[in-house]
């Protein structure tokens, strides 16, 4: 079997010096909401990889979830991703920096003041949620976004990715799976709205498709990708019986736009309901663009699926994590690290830069 895995790719306009993809993670290093010296090291450490995919990066205040989540629409934030990038293109990577709000899935306590939890409908998310301030919280209710609501957030969006341009990145990712925003318009648990964002199918959709056509006005469509999570159970979310047919069309109106890549996540390994092979295949058969695999991929398994035209490049998550030189270990069969769990999102050096 060929080690495709290995072989450089076109993304868009881009030369990917090989397959492997740094898979979005949060890791909390963000001081203030705002990226530095030390997430720049962070990533120059892992450049090797064909394409990084940064941490989930709110375009707005209100997209802040997370304790110490970074940002990008402050003048600070742009100069400190521009260190990250600088950093990266020097040592010869690629970096797309995550577009991730949140909506409901955030707590007051780690957003700046005058900032609204928003959210397709006023229905909280299940559990609980870490602030610094104040330990675990329960996730609030959220307030239902109105018209202006959503026209601002799909503009907040646009400005986040003309701002990831100004910062040097080579590109955006749109999140739109994992029950954060674009995903919450997308599920029934999360949407129960009857207006033209909610019910059927094609109004489900539509937040996702305006939020990446409006990208792509400013930025070039060719430079996004969309991260999306089919059958995925987070943030209390759940399947419906319209679920095939939605992403079929999501991601056949995404194909329309010219988006660079679909990036399908499937948490299957970490005890997620599974992203069915059929479903997988049809969105492969219909999306133009690249197809980013992700889930629990080892080296063989990445090559037997590249091999079988499942897709065209490989996500890999934790391993990137505890193994910064991970695409020479994999090229090499070299026996990988394991990660340090209880440092994933923490702040300082500690299971962050040490590995």
């Amino acid at each position: 079997m060929t080690q495709i895995l290995f072989t450089p790719i076109t993304l868009g306009k881009l030369q990917l010096a090989n397959r492997t993809v740094m898979a979005p993670m949060t890791r909390c290093r963000a001081i203030g909401n705002t990226p530095n010296e030390l997430m720049a090291k962070y990533y120059r450490q892992r450049a090797g990889a064909g394409l990084i995919l940064t941490e989930g990066t709110a375009p707005c205040a209100n997209g802040l979830g997370y304790a110490r989540q970074p940002g990008l629409y402050t003048d600070a934030q742009i100069q400190g991703w521009k260190g990250v990038t600088d950093n990266v293109h020097a040592a010869g990577g690629k970096i797309f920096v995550q577009l991730m709000h949140t909506g409901r899935v955030s707590h007051p306590a780690n957003m700046p003041a005058g900032s609204k939890i928003l959210a397709p409908s006023a229905v909280a998310a299940p559990g609980e949620m870490w602030t610094d301030s104040s330990g675990m919280q329960p996730l609030p209710v959220p307030a239902v976004m109105n018209e202006d609501d959503i026209k601002q957030a799909i503009a907040e969006f646009v400005t986040g990715a003309k701002n990831a341009i100004a910062a040097g990145f080579d590109g955006i990712e749109l999140h739109g799976a994992n029950g954060y925003l674009i995903d919450q318009f997308l599920n029934t648990a999360s949407n129960k709205r009857t207006d033209q964002w909610g019910g059927s199918v094609e109004n489900r959709i539509r937040f996702a498709v305006e939020v990446a056509k409006a990208a792509a006005a400013v930025i070039g469509a060719d430079r996004i990708g969309m991260r999306i999570s089919p059958y995925s159970v987070a943030q209390g979310h759940v399947a419906d019986a319209e679920m095939d047919a939605m992403y079929e069309r999501l991601v056949s109106e995404l194909s329309s736009i010219g988006l660079a890549y679909i990036h399908v996540a499937d948490h299957s390994s970490m005890g997620a309901p599974e992203v069915s092979p059929t479903l997988k295949a049809k969105i492969r058969a219909i999306f133009k663009g690249k197809y980013i695999l992700s889930g629990g991929y080892d080296a063989v398994h990445a090559n037997a699926d590249l091999d079988a035209n499942r897709g065209d490049l490989v996500a890999f998550g934790r391993p990137f994590i505890s193994n910064p030189d991970l695409v020479q270990k994999l090229q090499n069969g070299t026996a990988l690290t394991a990660p340090n769990f209880s440092t994933f999102y923490t702040p300082g050096e500690k299971g962050y830069t040490d590995y």
